[in-house]
């Protein structure tokens, strides 16, 4: 199997990736956690995930000298993130008082508004948390075998407003419909958790371990 990095800096649920990751792949073979910008840049696929604050996330980042290895990952080879490190790869996040984040996605991470309702009229938490339908308004190797509506596993406060319309493949709703995934060339990004969805966010784990970066 290719060597896969799974970024560490301190913010992500590395464990469940990690066994997620591992059981798509069949084995650990391949897998290594790390922190060391070399070892990014030396590794075949590189998954980016991430909980928290976008600017703790930005501190510890370039604290550990990631932010380059990153950017030249995400653009270069099969790139995955997850929740807290898709809002990583975009323009500016308004988290955190306003932070520019790597630039690799263009676009932007806003609040969700207080105060929505949903179609019976019920008010909308935020954060949003649970399971909501994942629509695919175009096609990528990412999505094969998982069926346009899968219920996939959500945590966040915060949701992408991508400034290219043609980046969106995967569309949310929550009060309002938002980007859940978005991909440019090699890089593929996602605001649900794969590892916390079951059946689908194994099948998505298996293809990006299949993919060769190609999007056509």
């Amino acid at each position: 199997m290719s060597r896969v990095a799974i970024v560490d800096y301190g913010m992500g649920n590395l464990r469940s990736v990690y066994r997620a990751l591992a059981h798509a792949a069949g084995g650990e073979s391949g897998l290594e956690v790390t922190a060391d910008p070399d070892q990014v840049r030396a590794a075949d696929r590189v998954v980016l995930p991430g909980v928290g604050a976008i600017g703790d996330c930005m501190i510890e980042l370039n604290r550990l000298g990631l932010t380059a290895a990153l950017i030249e990952a995400a653009r270069s080879r099969p790139f995955l993130g997850i929740c807290l490190g898709m809002q990583a790869l975009l323009t500016y996040s308004e988290e955190s008082g306003g932070v520019d984040g790597l630039g690799v996605l263009p676009g932007r991470a806003v609040r969700f508004p207080d105060g929505e309702r949903d179609g019976r009229g019920r008010p909308l938490k935020v954060p949003h948390m649970g399971w909501s339908r994942v629509h695919r308004p175009c096609r990528h190797p990412l999505w094969d075998g998982i069926e346009d509506g899968t219920w996939f596993y959500f945590v966040h406060s915060y949701y992408v407003i991508a400034d290219d319309p043609g980046i969106i493949v995967g569309q949310a709703d929550h009060g309002c419909r938002f980007a859940a995934a978005v991909a440019d060339g090699p890089c593929f990004a996602v605001q649900f958790h794969p590892e916390k969805s079951q059946d689908a966010g194994l099948r998505l784990y298996r293809n990006f371990l299949d993919w060769d970066g190609s999007w056509t």
